[in-house]
């Protein structure tokens, strides 16, 4: 599903996923077959920003926080949430 947010996106969108410290095991399987980035964290990124999993962290032009969008709460597999998950990132995009 991300990797065709990214698709949708602008091209000056990136998505880039950052696992949870302790879980690097999982990042094998996590990356096969797909093209997006894939970082782990150290610890300091998932405490310093206060993320829950699934959390899509969203920042403006200058990598500061702008807002959170869990994709939990708003499965991306209905319409409405997927396409205000991309207005959303449009949005902060443009300002």
């Amino acid at each position: 599903m991300l990797d065709q947010l990214q698709t949708d996106l602008a091209d000056d969108i990136v998505i880039l996923g950052l696992n949870e410290m302790g879980h690097e095991s999982g990042n094998e399987e996590f990356c096969s077959g797909r093209d997006l980035p894939w970082a782990q964290d150290d610890g300091a990124v998932w405490d310093a920003w206060g993320v829950t999993y699934r959390d899509v962290v969203i920042l403006d032009r200058d990598g500061n926080f702008h807002t959170v969008f869990n994709v939990t709460d708003n499965d991306l597999s209905l319409d409405e949430n997927y396409w205000g998950l991309v207005t959303t990132l449009e949005d902060v995009a443009a300002e």
